[in-house]
Order: C-alpha cells, then sequence, then structure tokens
C-alpha cells in the first residue's frame, strides 16, 4: 500500500520555439503545463500534468478542480489502486454532472498519470516496463516542430531539412490550412523535394477545413506520397470524415481533441479515421488511453499518440502497447523533467528511471511557475 496525504497543485508556462508558432486554427507563445504531485505515507511522489494553451485563467480551474473537487476524495487512499481510483472520480455524480469531458478531464488527466507514476515508482520500475513492455522495441520519431504555418516557405524547408539530414528523423509533419490552398501545397511540394522520397511526410491541417476543400487538397496529397492527412475538419464531425475517408486515397488521423473512449469508438466504427491519435493529457490519463489504444488494436488500426505531454508519457504507453510503432516529438517542456524524452537517430530513447517520466526537476516550478 502507498497511502495518499497530500495533493499539491502547480502551473507551468513554458516558451515554445522561437518564441512562438501557429497552426490554421491556434497561435501561442508558450505551452501550458497544469500539473499535480501526489505524495503518499512512504514518501513517494507522482507527478502528473495536462497540456494547455497557456492561458492562465483556464489552467487555474484545471488545478482548481484538481485541488477542490478531486483532491478530498484521494486523500486516504491506496495509491496503487489506479484502476479503482480512475473509475471513482471518472463517475463522481457531482463532477460528472457539470463535465465528462474539457476541464474535468485534463483534471482526472494529470491526476491519473500521477497514480501511474506512484505505482511504477512504488514497484521501482519504468511504466513502460510494468506496462508489460520490451526493451527490443525500437520506437520511431516523427518531428512536428519544424512544421509550423506561421514559418516562411524558406524556413519550413530548411527546418525540415536539417531535422532530417542533421538529426537524423525518419518523419516529418508539416502544417497545412492557410488561406490559400495553393500556398500549402507549393510548401508540401517543397518540403517533399528537400527530404526526399523515403521520409515519411504527415500533414495537419487542425480542425480547419469544410468537406470541399478537404475533399480538394485530400486528393492531391498522394502526388506527394504523404502518409496521413490529419484533423483535416471540425474535430467532432463523423460523418464527415466517414464521407471524406471514402473520397480520398491518403489515410485519415485524428484523435488529439477528442476526450472520450466513446468519442474515439464513434469514429473508429464508422471508418472514419485509420490512424489513432489519443492524448492521455485530454483522455483521462493513462487508464483510457490504454482503453482506446485497445479500441484501435482491435480494428487492427495503428495507434500513433498526440504529444500534449511532448512524450513524457507516451513514450512509455507507446512502448508498452503493441499498436503502437510511432510517436511525434516536440522539445518544449523537455527541461522540466529529469528524464527527458529523447529521440537519438530518429528512435526515442527508452526510459530507464523508474515513475512515468513525470518528475520535475527542482528548478521547474520556480522557472516557469505562474500562479
Amino acid at each position: 500500500m502507498s497511502i495518499i496525504t497530500s495533493i499539491q497543485t502547480f502551473i507551468l508556462h513554458v516558451p515554445v520555439t522561437r518564441g512562438g508558432i501557429a497552426d490554421s486554427t491556434h497561435s501561442i507563445s508558450h505551452w501550458g503545463v497544469p500539473g499535480v504531485i501526489i505524495r503518499t505515507d512512504d514518501g513517494l511522489a507522482g507527478y502528473g500534468f495536462a497540456g494547455t494553451h497557456a492561458h492562465l485563467a483556464t489552467d487555474r480551474l484545471i488545478s482548481s478542480c484538481i485541488a477542490e473537487a478531486y483532491g478530498p476524495l484521494l486523500i486516504g487512499k491506496d495509491a496503487t489502486e489506479v484502476a479503482h481510483l480512475w473509475d471513482l472520480l471518472a463517475h463522481c455524480p457531482p463532477i460528472q454532472w457539470v463535465g465528462r469531458c474539457g476541464i474535468t478531464h485534463l483534471a482526472l488527466a494529470a491526476i491519473d498519470i500521477a497514480l501511474w507514476d506512484i505505482k511504477a515508482k512504488h514497484a521501482g520500475l519504468p511504466l513502460w516496463k510494468l506496462l508489460g513492455g520490451s526493451a527490443s522495441k525500437r520506437l520511431e520519431a516523427y518531428n512536428t516542430d519544424g512544421g509550423w504555418l506561421n514559418w516562411p516557405t524558406e524556413t519550413l524547408v530548411g527546418d525540415c531539412k536539417r531535422l532530417v539530414e542533421v538529426e537524423g528523423y525518419r518523419g516529418v509533419k508539416i502544417k497545412i490550412g492557410s488561406p490559400e490552398p495553393g500556398r500549402d501545397l507549393d510548401r508540401l511540394e517543397k518540403v517533399r523535394n528537400a527530404i526526399g522520397p523515403s521520409i515519411k511526410l504527415m500533414v495537419d491541417a487542425n480542425g480547419r477545413l469544410d468537406l470541399p476543400a478537404a475533399v480538394q487538397i485530400g486528393r492531391r496529397l498522394r502526388d506527394f506520397d504523404v502518409v496521413w492527412f490529419e484533423e483535416p475538419m471540425w474535430y467532432d464531425d463523423v460523418a464527415g470524415h466517414a464521407t471524406l475517408a471514402r473520397q480520398i486515397d491518403t489515410p485519415i488521423a485524428l484523435g488529439e481533441q477528442l476526450y472520450r473512449l466513446d468519442e474515439f469508438r464513434n469514429f473508429v466504427s464508422a471508418a472514419a479515421v485509420h490512424f489513432v491519435q489519443p492524448d492521455v493529457t485530454r483522455l483521462a490519463g493513462i487508464t483510457e488511453w490504454w482503453q482506446v489504444a485497445d479500441l484501435a488494436l482491435a480494428y487492427r488500426l495503428p495507434v500513433a499518440a498526440h504529444v500534449g505531454d511532448m512524450g513524457q508519457i507516451h513514450v512509455h504507453t507507446s512502448i508498452a502497447h503493441r499498436a503502437c510503432g510511432i510517436l511525434e516529438f516536440i522539445p518544449w517542456i523537455r527541461d522540466c523533467f529529469t528524464d527527458p524524452a529523447t529521440v537519438r537517430e530518429g528512435y526515442y530513447v527508452t526510459p530507464q528511471q523508474p515513475g512515468a517520466g513525470t518528475t520535475l526537476k527542482p528548478d521547474a516550478i520556480e522557472r516557469f511557475g505562474v500562479r
């Protein structure tokens, strides 16, 4: 047993690349990390967090939900009984009444991650090993941080070429969804020519397009051997994605904006997605992420997790789950952690420290904390 004695919340706002990035829908200067430290009577500390666009008012709502709604339900409980505690919190009537997704889900995600961190530390194992993974598995990385829509074309092409030729990535993803589709296609063509035919190339519209525009640009993607077309349309549009999937050759990827297992089930059963992209910080933590990965496996669909966690947790879950073979990499928050997610020669380095990879460095809150 490992009895929970205290709950401490924190909020980090960490600068992103070059002071600001943009896709078709969002522009941000910092990545938000609202989180929790759960301490137990045997001296363990579990760290968990969600991922946001660093809006302080909404980050405070997440922290308040952790501390005031969920926290009192956890004190005195055995932290290693993760599945039981997840069920207790996920189905708590007063909290469920006001929200089965959104803020309450991000708060529950942070808690569930912290509990798995404790469970792995209690066992003296890295989380991937606790979950049954093997050190022999090689998890391929692709990089998104060179592909932002606000980069000039020359910068975009140069960054993607550097990621491949210098840093050794075997895949890159670029953003599309600008007001001029011809600009997107021109940038896509130049990136493909720069990185060569053997490198994986993905595109992401961040939910910007309507169905006719998605069909029009989607039919051009095969010309550039695009691996997947990510979030082409509004996040909840199951019927639209199913229609698009029938009209283009390029596979569809989505999931970062879905909060519940049931939402993934709707897309999967409608044949509206081909690459499933659950996010452990938007689903209700590792527990629900694993349920989604099992759902994908049952339909023989690959899982390529979205890194709202910047890979800290997903490197563990992806090594452990057989549906996963590739994982996104964005480096923004890696300096916050004692065991940062690391890519070497195009593959994630397998973590060795006990836990979920979420332990903060001693100075992380001092450097990046906000109130």
